[in-house]
């Protein structure tokens, strides 16, 4: 396996390269790091979720929609994941299907409509 400065190191080392990436605004990186975390451990949340921001900052949104339907599914009152799934459904341009995630978001938040 030929070894890169993103897949380098422990998990542990990983997050926190692919954290001080995301910090540092290199979201490509950032993703490239997180990525193969994410492969390695996928059930843990936060590093696919700091994965899915990642992509949605570096504007590759089909493969944040990816990642943040995955976490909804493996936890669906994941509030945060809600919200980010909404915002990158309307940057793609699909409001309807973004609604439902965005009030459910809200709903999880503690923000209720007012009847």
């Amino acid at each position: 396996m030929d070894m890169t400065y993103y897949d380098h190191g422990t998990a542990a080392e990983r997050w926190e390269r692919g954290r001080m990436f995301f910090e540092a605004k290199d979201y490509a990186a950032a993703a490239r790091v997180l990525g193969g975390l994410v492969e390695e451990v996928p059930e843990q949340t936060g590093p696919r979720l700091l994965l899915a921001r990642s992509y949605y900052h570096s504007a590759q949104l089909s493969r944040a929609e990816s990642e943040l339907r995955t976490l909804v599914e493996l936890d669906p009152v994941e509030h945060y994941a809600r919200l980010m799934l909404g915002r990158t459904l309307q940057r793609l341009g699909r409001p309807e299907e973004a609604a439902s995630h965005l009030r459910i978001a809200a709903a999880l938040g503690g923000e209720f409509e007012e009847a």
